[in-house]
C-alpha cells in the first residue's frame, strides 16, 4: 500500500486500548497484544509508544533461524533505532569489549558483523540484550522492544534457553518494555506477569467516522446510508480491508472521465459491489495458495462459516448440514483456524475474520 493516500494519519478508534497499552507502558510492565491482520497492533505500539516518549526495538521472530540469525536482526534493529550520531557511538562504546565490528554498507548505514562460537554468540546475545536499557537510562527515555511470531524461536531454541533468558531480562529492566504480538493468546503466556489487550473488530461508527471524513477528502461520498451499510457489511470492522476497498473506489472513480476530479462523486451501491470483486479478483492467488495448504477438514468449515455465519458451529443442526466433523476434530479445526488469525473465536461469534477471504469464498462456491 505505497503511496496510498487512504492510510490513516491518525488513530481509528482503539483510544481505550490506546490508553490501556500507554499506561502499561508507563508503568514498566510487558504486554501481549492480541489480534488478527488488519486489526491495529502495529499501530497502537507506534501511538503507545508515541504516547510515552518510547523507543520501539522491533524483531520478527519468523525470520530468525537460529540464534545468529535472531541476533543479528536484533543489531540491525537496535542500529535504526539508535541512529543519530551519539547515539552510534555510544553503541560502540557499550560493545567495544565484544568480538565485533563496525562496518558501513553503500548506503552510509553502519551494521555490526562478527564470526563467532556458540558459546560466543551466547555471550554476545546476553551483552546486546543488555544494551536497550543501557541507551534508556544514557537518553533518559523509555524502550519497547516488540517481538512478532514469538513463539517461533522455539524451532530453534530446542531447550528454551533463549526464551527462558529473554523473558527473564527484559522483565527485569525498569525502562524496557516486552511486548509480544500474537493472533490470540496462548495459556503459557497468561502464566507470565504479562497484561493482555485483545483487538476486536472495529465498531461500524469508529470505522465510518473515519472513513467517511476519509472519502469526503477525495471528492467521494456515499450516495445513501444502504450504500454505506453494504460497505460495513462487506468489512466487518477490518480496518485494512477498508483501506484496500476505499482506495480501489478512488481509483476506478479517477479513471472515469465523465467525472471531473474537482465534482463530488456518489457511491453508489453497484459501486461497492463492483469494486468488491475487481479487489478479491486481485488476491484470489493469495486465497488459492491459502486454502491448498489447509486439511480439508479447515477448508470445510472456513467454506461453511462462509455461506452461514453462525454462533454456534457445534450444533448438531449445523454439523449435519454442512457434514463436518464432529467432536475434537470439529473443534480442532475452529482452534487451528483461529490461531492462524482466519477465524474469530466463540468471543466474536466463530466467523471468518478477514472479510475479503470471506467474500472470495463465497464468489468462489457459487
Amino acid at each position: 500500500m505505497s503511496n496510498n493516500p487512504f492510510l490513516p494519519q491518525r488513530l481509528v478508534g482503539r483510544q481505550t486500548e490506546l490508553e490501556q497499552i500507554s499506561q502499561i507502558l508507563l508503568a514498566d510492565g510487558d504486554l501481549l497484544i492480541a489480534g488478527v491482520a488488519g486489526s491495529g497492533r502495529r499501530t497502537l505500539v507506534k501511538w503507545a509508544a508515541k504516547n510515552v516518549g518510547a523507543r520501539v526495538i522491533t524483531l520478527d521472530c519468523l525470520r530468525a533461524t537460529d540464534g545468529d540469525r535472531f541476533l543479528k536482526l536484533l543489531a540491525a534493529s537496535l542500529l535504526n533505532v539508535f541512529d543519530r550520531p551519539e547515539e552510534l557511538l555510544m553503541l560502540q562504546k557499550l560493545l567495544k569489549d565484544q568480538p565485533v565490528t563496525f562496518e558501513m554498507t553503500d548506503q552510509s548505514k553502519p551494521r555490526i558483523v562478527w564470526k563467532l562460537t556458540t558459546a560466543g554468540i551466547w555471550n554476545l546475545f546476553q551483552n546486546l540484550l543488555s544494551i536497550p536499557q543501557q541507551m534508556a537510562e544514557w537518553l533518559d527515555c523509555r524502550v519497547a522492544i516488540v517481538l512478532h511470531n514469538f513463539t517461533h524461536i522455539r524451532s530453534w531454541d530446542r531447550k528454551g534457553e533463549w526464551e527462558e533468558y529473554l523473558r527473564r531480562e527484559i522483565q527485569l529492566q525498569s525502562r524496557v518494555s516486552y511486548i509480544l504480538i500474537a493472533t490470540v493468546p496462548e495459556p503459557w503466556m497468561h502464566k507470565l506477569s504479562i497484561h493482555v489487550v485483545e483487538l476486536p473488530p472495529l465498531s461500524n461508527t469508529e470505522l465510518c467516522e473515519w472513513l467517511e471524513a476519509t472519502m469526503q477528502s477525495k471528492g467521494l461520498k456515499f450516495a445513501d446510508s444502504q450504500t454505506l451499510q453494504l460497505f460495513t457489511d462487506y468489512i466487518q470492522g477490518n480496518l485494512s480491508d477498508a483501506i484496500a476497498l476505499t482506495r480501489r473506489i478512488w481509483q476506478n472513480y479517477l479513471t472515469q472521465t465523465n467525472f471531473p476530479t474537482h465534482s463530488e462523486f456518489l457511491i453508489q451501491s453497484h459501486h461497492v459491489h463492483q469494486n468488491m470483486l475487481e479487489l478479491i479478483e486481485d488476491l484470489a492467488p493469495t486465497f488459492e495458495s491459502l486454502i491448498m495448504l489447509l486439511p480439508p477438514t479447515q477448508v470445510r468449515v472456513l467454506e461453511s462459516l462462509a455461506i452461514d455465519p453462525t454462533v454456534s458451529p457445534h450444533s448438531r443442526e449445523y454439523i449435519q448440514k454442512h457434514q463436518l466433523s464432529k467432536g475434537g476434530s470439529l473443534q480442532g479445526a475452529l482452534d487451528s483456524l483461529e490461531q492462524k488469525g482466519l477465524v474469530y473465536g466463540a468471543k466474536y461469534g466463530y466467523r471468518i475474520a478477514l472479510p475479503t477471504l470471506q467474500f472470495w469464498l463465497k464468489q468462489r462456491l457459487g
